[in-house]
């Protein structure tokens, strides 16, 4: 079982919640047993229940009237600490007015009990927020604390981040965070991402490669050119992003703060009333203060206050979890109500690189990869650089490479000769060979003039992406595919991965233009995402409802343009991202409904003397404790 870690102020709260609780609790037992105010037979019997019942008030409310006195002062009247004050300030004035006219003495009890119940609740509330901000705030520990520069005389200096430039050389010791964005230039390591991607295991990196700040080296001392400035950096991009996702709320979120500005106001003048007008009438005045006190205690908009942004943050806690970035709950709300996916093709369904997907015919598989190998050994294009990955062995090179531009490449070697490349090249040396209608980039290859076979190169499909797209459309989503590809490649992609639909041969504009179409076709309500790497895709990613971007780290557009970041380079953060959504909305709407009813409920039966202060404060309190616990399900396995 996982063991429950408190900070240093929830402990203290903690202790304070139990002693006054243990303390209530044998001053009201012995009090319903021996009577306190009865004790004496004096007429200031009243006083020693008084006394008691208000020291475990002060000790468990203090802060309460605190903060209730410090608002007013700051003209902001109307909150829950106002109408705790009032309500249970107002019970022991009726508990003083009971013992000095020689009543039975109520209100004290209640008092303390309001209070109680209601730090109980903030404790919970305390804690479920903690919970949430630890899985967001292990992404703020990311923040760097300093670099180790190595100066042009050898000295290695310790500076702040943000005095780094560009093409300084830092030192990483094991242990140590990465500072920078920047190039290894000396050594090899193993990195922990876990902090921003979500993943678990070691990233082994060496020299030449790329390293982002905010990893942790693991194994290796390594040294780093700098390529980004510290507020260019990707933590610094990240950090941003996490510190300005409070900010944008969503609907629910700003109905229940204008709600509670106005509900507040209402419900003391309500109070009022009822304790005024029926009094006057009447002239039962007890009666009638004692029930608008009870409807001050349950009318308390806490539960709503407290559980709607409470659901909220524990979902983009939740999101940031398995490494999914939710700048704002509107994004969340949004999310939700998402049921068209959008998604760019190279580097987003694809792998965004060029790999051998077969050869024809196949029984020739490696006389035709050695052959092709050969000619291709020293070029650099991506179709040339999959066919010596795909042939995986050391190559001849003792061949002399004639470059045909627009055809292929020639490869000599004594009387021997080698052609690999497109039909014009076959054309060119007629070399008679059979042309293949397969949707991709065709390689021909021959050899003295003799037509050896054909490999087919295409763009990989992601390992995950069909079972994402599947997984979507079991969610009652429709995707599509914006690709610059031509119709057959991108029938072909649609088809196998089994998208709703495809718009093919699009320029960047075009891609706009169609996100554009589409979200003028969609229902009032709906939203539509789109899905892109965040670099070529900025414009798409920018105009739809949600952009999310794939692969953010290391990429300043997926970071800046995006309103969800995918850490990893994975798509099934797609389906997670859907889950969290609908199930933190569900919650929200739970919380809201629950809590409504059962106030508008027991606010009626206080105004008619039917719910007793004890009532209202179970009413109360119980509402927003079980609001909170049901928020807290958020952030619980999907």
């Amino acid at each position: 079982m996982k063991k429950v870690t408190l900070s240093k102020k929830e402990k203290k709260n903690l202790t304070r919640i139990a002693i006054s609780l243990i303390a209530f609790i044998t001053v009201l037992v012995v009090d319903k047993i021996i009577v306190l105010d009865r004790i004496t037979d004096s007429d200031l019997g009243w006083l020693l229940p008084f006394s008691l019942y208000f020291a475990i008030y002060i000790i468990i409310g203090y802060d309460v009237l605190l903060k209730a006195a410090r608002n007013i002062f700051h003209g902001q009247v109307f909150d829950e600490n106002f109408l705790m004050a009032v309500a249970t300030l107002g019970a022991f004035s009726l508990g003083i007015y009971t013992g000095v006219s020689g009543k039975a003495i109520e209100g004290f009890d209640e008092a303390c009990a309001v209070l109680l119940f209601y730090q109980v609740g903030e404790f919970f509330q305390s804690y479920a927020t903690g919970k949430s901000r630890k899985s967001i705030a292990s992404l703020m520990d990311i923040r760097p604390d300093y670099a180790l520069v190595r100066r042009d005389d050898g000295v290695i200096q310790k500076i702040d981040p943000s005095e780094a430039r560009v093409g300084d050389i830092i030192v990483v010791n094991p242990g140590e965070r990465v500072p920078l964005d920047g190039i290894i230039v000396k050594g090899e390591t193993s990195l922990d991402t876990k902090a921003l991607t979500g993943e678990s295991l070691p990233r082994e990196i060496s020299e030449g490669e790329r390293v982002i700040s905010g990893c942790v080296n693991l194994t290796g001392r390594i040294e780093i050119e700098v390529t980004k400035e510290f507020y260019d950096s990707t933590v610094s991009k990240i950090l941003e992003l996490v510190e300005n996702a409070s900010q944008r709320k969503s609907k629910a979120e700003n109905f229940i703060t204008k709600f509670s500005r106005y509900y507040t106001p209402i419900v003391v003048c309500a109070a009022l009333l009822i304790a005024i007008v029926p009094s006057i009438a009447t002239g039962r005045w007890f009666d009638w203060i004692y029930r608008s006190l009870s409807f001050l205690v349950v009318s308390c908009p806490c539960a709503l206050v407290i559980s709607v942004p409470l659901s909220f943050f524990m979902g983009i806690g939740a999101a940031s979890k398995y490494g999914i970035l939710v700048k704002g709950s509107n994004y969340i709300e949004k999310l939700d109500r998402a049921d068209t996916f959008v998604f760019d093709k190279t580097g987003t369904l694809t792998k965004g690189n060029f790999a051998v997907s077969k050869t024809i015919p196949e029984s020739r598989r490696e006389e035709i990869l050695t052959i092709a190998a050969i000619a291709e050994k020293g070029s650099s294009h991506p179709i040339a650089r999959s066919i010596i990955s795909a042939y995986g062995k050391d190559v001849n090179d003792d061949y002399t490479i004639i470059n045909e531009a627009g055809c292929g490449i020639v490869a000599k070697k004594d009387s021997e000769e080698i052609y690999c490349g497109n039909a014009k090249l076959m054309n060119k040396y007629n070399v008679e060979f059979k042309e293949e209608e397969e949707v991709g980039s065709i390689v021909y290859v021959a050899k003295n003039k003799e037509f050896i076979g054909s490999i087919l190169i295409e763009d990989e499909i992601k390992e995950e992406t069909k079972s994402v797209i599947a997984e979507l459309a079991g969610m009652g989503v429709k995707t599509v595919m914006l690709t610059g590809d031509n119709e057959a490649t991108a029938k072909k992609v649609a088809s196998e991965i089994g998208l709703t639909d495809y718009k093919a041969s699009l320029l960047p504009q075009d891609k706009v233009e169609s996100i554009e179409n589409m979200l003028g076709e969609k229902k009032k309500g709906d939203a539509l995402c789109f899905v892109g790497d965040g670099i070529n895709d900025a414009p798409a990613l920018m105009r739809s409802d949600i952009g999310i971007a794939m692969g953010g780290v290391g990429s300043d557009a997926a970071i800046e343009a995006s309103d969800i970041a995918l850490m990893q380079d994975d798509l099934r953060g797609l389906p997670i991202a859907k889950k969290i959504s609908r199930k933190t909305m569900r919650i929200v709407f739970e919380n809201i409904i629950v809590s409504i009813a059962v106030k508008v409920l027991i606010m009626i039966l206080s105004a008619l003397g039917f719910a007793s202060m004890w009532i209202a404060v179970i009413g109360d309190v119980g509402v927003a404790i079980l609001a909170i616990l049901n928020a807290m399900r958020v952030g619980r396995k999907l």
